[in-house]
């Protein structure tokens, strides 16, 4: 768990959810550390007050508007007290069944399972996870291969939302573990990816795992590739998976975007679009939210009411178990995205090597002891 005020990390004893109805307590085996998205919420924790508000100016917004309602004791208290408190970090892992809430009748005590969701698939021995956030995992895939579940489905959503067809070349910016699994979804689905990233131990990587090349966005190499690929024409496709305070990606997807193409946010970056190269060539910008339908929908999410596949296709958890069907056969392959393997005991410190940019990642898992490796039953469930 984390301290936003101080950023301090620390292993601690909670007590162990219970088993609540419409849902199931998963003991876990391994847990995915998002090198994104978790990494950027330690960073801003680090933040001075100043930074903190600089780097998240929806949160200070909500400040402003409380002080106008509440006042500014009142509004004091309430950020002080938020700020002072621990926040678990975590949200794709996999792990074992141990007890079955009522109403759940698709899986049983001793399944496999993976779990998706910030509040629900944290870093932490135990978890309750409702039914729409998990998803049986399929005969023969690995534990550690399944916990990949949540970011694979963000990077499905984000494919899904691009609408790329048979034949069609597709630019892939940024190539992070987010952008590495769409990529791959990308071949997987036929279509030619040219790929971006200034690190080319990621380029290598993605050309290793399907894409037809991949250079330096900065380097002529990009455009080369995809000039030769569309004959010209430019990408049908740019997938934006890359984060920081850059304006270069979006720039870059209006250079190389073909006419009416489609440029899809999947990542957290600058997004200054250039109005005269969007508007000349009538891009259609979209933006991908999370895991895909259902997400921050408690009725969906809390309540376990799902969305008619007649009238929503992919909901979240539908594009959860896609995405463990396509690993199981083959189609998509995370083990070379593993950079790092650690036990949990080690979290904090494993953390502090990531943020120091000492241990370079691009996935990095958590190894959970079995029940038979302690002696006794644990009596809580410690969380990072």
């Amino acid at each position: 768990m984390q301290n936003y005020k101080s950023g301090e990390l620390a292993l601690l004893d909670v007590p162990v959810p219970g088993c609540k109805p419409g849902g199931v307590l998963v003991r876990t085996a391994y847990s995915l550390i998002s090198t994104g998205t978790e990494l950027m919420k330690v960073s801003e924790a680090g933040m001075s007050m100043l930074g903190k508000a600089r780097s998240r100016p929806d949160q200070v917004a909500k400040v402003v508007q409380s002080v106008a309602t509440n006042g500014v004791p009142a509004t004091y208290r309430k950020v002080m007290g938020k700020l002072d408190s621990y926040t678990p970090l975590g949200y794709s892992l996999c792990g074992v069944v141990e007890q079955v809430g009522a109403g759940v009748d698709d899986v049983k005590v001793g399944d496999l399972v993976a779990c998706a969701g910030n509040e629900h698939a944290l870093h932490a021995e135990l978890n309750w996870v409702p039914k729409n956030l998990y998803a049986p995992v399929p005969d023969g895939l690995a534990p550690r291969d399944a916990a990949f579940g949540t970011v694979g489905s963000i990077a499905m959503q984000g494919v899904r939302q691009g609408e790329s067809r048979l034949g069609e070349v597709a630019l892939v910016i940024g190539l992070g573990l987010i952008g590495q699994l769409v990529a791959q979804l990308l071949t997987a689905s036929g279509v030619r990816v040219v790929g971006a990233d200034p690190d080319p131990a990621r380029c290598e990587l993605a050309e290793r795992l399907g894409a037809a090349a991949c250079g330096d966005p900065a380097s002529p190499a990009v455009e080369s590739a995809v000039a030769e690929l569309t004959d010209g024409h430019g990408v049908d496709q740019v997938y934006l998976a890359a984060g920081g305070g850059s304006n270069q990606p979006v720039e870059l997807a209006a250079r190389l975007c073909r006419d009416r193409g489609r440029v899809v946010d999947i990542g957290k970056c600058r997004l200054d679009l250039p109005w005269n190269a969007y508007y000349e060539k009538e891009l259609d910008v979209r933006f991908s939210r999370s895991y895909g339908p259902g997400r921050y929908d408690p009725e969906y999410e809390l309540e376990g009411r799902d969305y008619p596949i007649g009238y929503v296709r992919w909901t979240e958890r539908r594009n959860l178990a896609c995405f463990l069907d396509l690993v199981a056969r083959g189609r998509v392959d995370v083990g070379p995205l593993i950079s790092h393997t650690a036990a949990f005991d080690d979290a904090v410190e494993t953390y502090r090597r990531l943020e120091d940019g000492e241990l370079k990642a691009v996935a990095v898992l958590f190894r959970y002891p079995e029940p038979g490796d302690e002696a006794g039953a644990p009596a809580a469930a410690p969380t990072v």
